[in-house]
């Protein structure tokens, strides 16, 4: 028996979307923007408890003991557990089991958790948390991946400090070329920073199970990860998904599942947790810091000879989704171009810092803007226009990556660069005394414009659709085809896609309404009672789960033809759906579909699986990718070059979609994207300093704001991939990719500094750079000395 009723979700709305490639309000949309929409951190139940969480202020620190009888003995706690409360196993991790539920022995980075609370109010759980004891010795943090690399290195697990190193080599190892680019630059981390901070609801069911309400990207490996760490079967834990207030990769990892349910079910009572915001900077995983040092050589007349990349990403203390990021950045590390010769090292390091994993677009952000930056200095060299380098080297179908793999269609770079560059700039300013609001800084700057020059700028990204490397990539979905209690027909979509706000409950409406021809589709809530579809990553779920629900759809539509056609003797194929009835090669209509099903309703359950891929080999050859998504930008930047602000006056992107399934919410695709490069190049960045985090809160951690973002002027290419659902792309990560390089490239063309690290600081703008730090060669360096600039 429940010792408490159950939070239910809200019943699915029933939608009327456009089909798909019509532009369709999001039935979410409405209750978002009028504050009535309900996030995880509003879910209440009879009875509930409030779980808290007491976390290491100490980076790396040895644990000689956890004293909680003092937090015991406060009036309205529950339940006060540590690691030995832990009823199964007691690591976690998406990829890796590396991460305790609970620390043990050591503390591994500053916020790791210790030990956790449940009591009848929020404060008295706070204030209990504060009350245990713990006995660390602190010891010195490992904060240099470079350091972390090094064999006499202390090691921070068991395996050592290298999580994951990739050798790429493809060509001609021993290739020259006429003229050589050096360059070695830096990318800072960046924190997701989605406005709903992690929470959740744990409802006991009274025989030993548990059930979660959660905001998460992927209900089933959430819940084979909380079943063995509760010691319990799969089919116990059941995993409902609740309103989610953004993710951006921040929530694929756990957080405080295992915890809300280990409380939950030792208290026999619902226990919700909610984070706040400094809690939430500890709480997720990051996008990896990285360096790369790069050489590029290249004939006299711009032709690309080889590339080669060192590459260390920051992997922080616990391994989450960095072997796959690993992946990414020495995939993509040459960019969207014919590149003959590559040569790649790419590592990410276990460190004290705090733990990194999957933020929106996973590994070709960071290489994106080596790669752009070198094209760049290269066309510097050659005294070639920056965008006919790149249309002359731009990646083609035929082409080969430089994992071996050849290039399908589409593959539009240089018609997304030609695109892009016959946009009509901005105007310049006018000339004569400027109106300050329009000047970098704004209203508080103390010039008026005397020093403020304007560049422009222009990046090019690419990156994996879904999963690679040989990942069994799949998605389910459940459609019945019914009719309701007024005998008007319903279509019921059910699959356990998690709605972040990137819009896929509407998409598969509209997809149920394409391919059933019912005007009302109601989307169920997602949860783990139907099976997987995967995670909401990877700018996969519009291509994985709308696959899962048009196969699903084809198949209840063919049961249904069947049906009327036997009972009409006609042959099923002479048949199709129109406007709400069954109809004949003449157009007539055979049959209603409330006639169709009057007798029982239609259901269907498929999975969706993608074309087989396949792991790379020791030299990183192979067949890895799905599709591949490609996107370009310009930049138009205003810079005040002696304090350093910076004013972005347009941004202007082409991308090759596929097929818009919605044009609307891929141009909000597009913005979002935009912004989150935009902020990375400008503004947001995690700062550490001996492993310690100094910024955790959005006072010091800076966003763009309305003021900082300028328009997007957007063209979409719809070249249609032949082996996808409708010919669609995933959407959601290439503005990220190429908006970073294109700003930049546009406050170099402004100030004439190399700029090398981001997001840009007004002391680099201005020419008070700090020291700069040694790297170690690209491997192999070889070529006739050509032009090798240093960083100023």
């Amino acid at each position: 028996m429940r010792t408490t009723p159950l939070p239910r979700p809200a019943p699915a709305p029933v939608q009327r979307p456009g089909v798909v490639g019509e532009t369709t309000t999001r039935i979410d949309g409405g209750p978002k923007v009028k504050g009535e929409f309900e996030y995880s951190s509003d879910l209440w139940a009879d009875g509930m408890l409030w779980g808290a969480t007491l976390r290491s202020p100490h980076p790396h620190a040895t644990i000689w003991s956890i004293d909680i009888s003092r937090a015991l003995a406060l009036p309205g706690v529950y339940a006060v557990l540590t690691h030995e409360d832990v009823p199964g196993r007691k690591v976690y991790g998406m990829e890796i089991p590396d991460q305790p539920v609970l620390a043990w022995e050591r503390a591994r980075y500053q916020g790791e958790a210790i030990a956790l609370v449940a009591a009848d109010h929020p404060e008295t759980a706070r204030r209990a948390c504060d009350a245990i004891d713990v006995a660390y010795e602190v010891l010195e943090p490992l904060s240099d991946p470079e350091r972390a690399m090094a064999a006499d290195a202390p090691k921070l697990h068991l395996s050592g400090n290298v999580l994951r190193h990739i050798t790429l080599r493809h060509g001609d190892q021993a290739a020259t070329a006429d003229v050589v680019m050096t360059g070695e630059y830096e990318v800072g981390s960046q924190d997701q920073a989605f406005l709903g901070p992690e929470s959740g609801l744990a409802v006991p069911d009274g025989d030993g199970g548990v059930d979660l309400y959660i905001a998460t990207q992927w209900l089933h490996v959430d819940r084979d990860q909380l079943a063995e760490s509760l010691g319990l079967s799969p089919e116990q834990v059941r995993l409902t998904m609740a309103g989610v207030g953004g993710a951006f990769g921040g929530r694929e990892d756990l957080s405080m599942q295992i915890h809300a349910c280990m409380l939950a079910l030792h208290t026999d009572r619902p226990v919700k947790i909610v984070y706040n915001r400094e809690e939430s900077f500890f709480g997720h995983v990051h996008r990896h810091p990285c360096r790369m040092h790069y050489e590029h050589g290249a004939t006299r007349d711009g032709e690309l000879v080889y590339v080669k990349a060192r590459i260390v990403l920051d992997g922080g203390a616990y391994a989450s989704s960095s072997t796959a990021v690993c992946s990414n950045a020495a995939c993509f590390a040459c960019g969207p171009y014919n590149v003959p010769s590559a040569t790649v090292d790419c590592s990410v390091v276990y460190t004290n810092n705090p733990p990194c994993g999957a933020m929106r677009g996973f590994g070709a952000v960071q290489v994106a803007f080596g790669h752009e930056s070198q094209m760049d200095k290269l066309a510097a060299a050659l005294g070639i226009d920056p965008v006919e380098l790149r249309i002359k080297n731009a990646l083609a179908p035929g082409h080969r990556l430089p994992t071996g793999q050849v290039v399908r269609e589409p593959a539009p770079v240089a018609e997304l660069l030609e695109r892009l560059r016959a946009m009509p700039l901005p105007p310049d300013a006018s000339p004569g005394p400027r109106d300050l609001r329009e000047l970098p800084g704004g209203v508080s700057n103390t010039t008026h414009g005397e020093d403020v020059r304007r560049g422009i700028g222009y990046g090019v990204g690419f990156k994996n659709v879904g999963f690679s490397e040989g990942f069994d990539d799949y998605a389910t979905a459940r459609v019945a085809l019914s009719l309701d209690g007024d005998g008007d027909p319903l279509v019921s979509v059910h699959t356990a896609a998690a709605e972040v706000g990137q819009g896929v409950v509407t998409v598969q409406a509209q997809i149920a309404r394409t391919e059933l021809q019912v005007e009302r589709v109601a989307v169920l809530t997602a949860d783990t009672q139907v099976g997987s579809a995967g995670s909401s990553s990877a700018s996969r779920q519009t291509y994985m789960t709308g696959g899962a629900v048009k196969m699903a759809c084809e198949a209840v539509r063919e049961r249904l033809l069947q049906r009327v056609a036997d009972h009409a003797g006609l042959d099923p194929f002479d048949l199709s759906l129109a406007g709400g009835a069954v109809i004949d090669s003449r157009g007539e209509t055979v049959a209603t579909l409330a006639e169709a099903l009057v007798s029982a309703p239609i259901e269907e359950t498929v999975e969706f699986h993608h074309a087989e891929t396949y792991p790379l080999d020791e030299n990183g050859q192979g067949d890895a990718h799905l599709q591949l998504a490609f996107s370009a930008h310009r930049a138009v930047a205003d810079v005040d070059t002696r304090l350093g602000l910076v004013r972005v006056v347009e941004l202007a992107t082409t991308q090759e979609v596929g097929k818009a399934l919605n044009p609307q919410a891929l141009d909000g695709q597009i913005d979002g994207g935009s912004a989150q490069g935009l902020g990375l190049a400008l503004l947001e960045e995690i700062q550490i300093r001996d492993s310690q985090v100094l910024n955790a809160s959005f006072t010091d951690y800076l966003l763009p704001t309305i003021l900082d973002m300028p328009p997007v002027k957007k063209q979409v290419l719809e070249h249609p991939d032949p082996d996808a659902p409708y010919g669609l792309k995933g959407v959601g990560e290439p503005p990220n990719i190429s908006t970073p390089p294109a700003v930049v490239a546009a406050l170099r063309s402004a100030c004439s500094r190399e700029l090398a690290r981001i997001p840009v600081r007004p002391e680099q703008l201005a020419g008070i750079d700090e020291p700069r730090r040694s790297r170690p060669p690209a491997p192999g360096s070889r070529g006739p000395a050509g032009a090798r600039p240093t960083r100023s």
